[in-house]
């Protein structure tokens, strides 16, 4: 049975022809870009290549403002340590409540290290940012906003243009975590007024290991790692080149179809969303209906575990998560969903479904026949009352899931 795999934010297939793409730099083209000779000047030559395809997918006014990095954790510290260097006299951080743990983490770090002081910015129950909030928080000691495009675990998108123009009013820079947005909207970075933007190649069908961190020209940066002078000395060490050159390839595949793909994810998940609702009682989706990217469903589940949901999804060859990757494993429900005021008794029970292009109608069409069964025989196995204001149910032991499973199956 082909697993059906509903996971693509937390990471996606790598597109074969981006494979292809990266093979003869493992081999025939394997010199060093920063090298003088013709060897290392070809591979030079694909990088730049690779560049400007991402300068084309994010709309930036030039190549030069691509910084090649380790993916989107690496550039979203770099930039937020830059913003604090160089800011002379700002000491503070604006940042949302549902932001990716790249961020959160590094700015709790500098809080309690540096004594930053930094403003977490709540959302409302749709996980729409809280702007009166926002404006209030702003001030002349503000070294740097940031703040996610296009949230990871619900899809709300934030409106960056917006908020970067309200940060720049009191002098501060304004850098987005755009992972989850690269290839699912438009970008034009070069009106946006962003000053740094930070990319993952491994979100839109490219290679793991590789990201971007955009740098509007005229912004003051400071490396983070400093050595050697590639990437015109804003991030020193050997280009991987391969990593790079993939990037490259895979967004140029986005940037012609990525309005394509949109529409037939969206396509997809609406279909998924309408069948589940209609189909399960006391569920319902979370975050902006009206404002969100197109792969992106998050669906709670009333009274039940996600743990267990998504343990019994697995085993009908159906991969699905419970939020962010990164912070996979905790037993504590998600910080988005807290922020979101998400209810007590559904915030445990919060399923993401993510689509990518090579999703299909017969995918959903898997889910709504296998979820259905799995949620009814969970809750009848935790003698669910009819009632739906109990607590949120602890997790089920190993024998209780098989048994579940068991029965769905037969």
């Amino acid at each position: 049975m082909r697993t059906v795999y509903l996971d693509n934010n937390a990471t996606t297939s790598v597109d074969p022809a981006v494979v292809g793409t990266m093979l003869p730099f493992f081999t025939e083209q394997y010199g060093n870009a920063a090298s003088m000779h013709s060897f290392g000047s070809q591979v030079a030559s694909s990088v730049r290549n690779a560049r400007r395809n991402i300068q084309t997918l994010i709309g930036a006014a030039s190549e030069q403002e691509i910084v090649f990095t380790s993916g989107g954790t690496e550039s979203d510290s770099a930039a937020i340590l830059s913003a604090l260097e160089t800011q002379t006299g700002r000491d503070e951080i604006v940042t949302s409540a549902v932001e990716h743990p790249a961020i959160l983490a590094l700015c709790q770090h500098m809080e309690k290290t540096r004594g930053i002081k930094v403003h977490y910015i709540p959302v409302d129950p749709f996980g729409r940012l809280d702007l009166d909030a926002y404006m209030s928080a702003l001030g002349q000691q503000t070294a740097l906003v940031t703040v996610m495009w296009a949230n990871n675990e619900t899809g709300v998108i934030f409106p960056i243009a917006d908020l970067a123009r309200l940060a720049h009013s009191c002098g501060a820079l304004f850098h987005t975590d755009a992972v989850q947005a690269l290839g699912k909207v438009q970008l034009n970075l070069d009106a946006s007024g962003v000053d740094m933007a930070s990319f993952s190649a491994h979100k839109l069908h490219g290679p793991k290991g590789i990201g971007a961190l955009y740098i509007r020209k005229g912004v003051r940066f400071s490396p983070l790692l400093r050595g050697g002078r590639q990437e015109r000395a804003r991030r020193a060490g050997t280009e991987n080149v391969p990593a790079i050159v993939g990037f490259g390839k895979a967004a140029e595949l986005a940037g012609s179809r990525w309005q394509q793909d949109a529409e037939h994810m969206g396509r997809l998940r609406d279909h998924l969303q309408y069948g589940l609702l209609h189909r399960i009682g006391r569920s319902f989706a979370i975050g902006d209906p009206a404002n969100r990217i197109a792969n992106t469903l998050n669906i709670a589940f009333e009274h039940l575990e996600s743990d267990s949901i998504l343990v019994l999804l697995d085993r009908a060859g159906i991969a699905a998560s419970a939020g962010s990757a990164c912070a996979s494993g905790s037993m504590e429900p998600s910080h988005v969903l807290r922020a979101m005021k998400v209810p007590y008794t559904a915030i445990h029970g919060a399923v993401r479904f993510s689509f990518s292009r090579h999703n299909t109608r017969e995918d959903v069409d898997r889910v709504l026949e296998a979820l259905p069964p799995i949620v009814e025989r969970l809750r009848e196995t935790l003698h669910m009352p009819a009632q739906s204001d109990i607590p949120s149910a602890a997790h089920l032991d190993a024998t209780q899931l098989t048994n579940v499973h068991s029965e769905v199956v037969q």
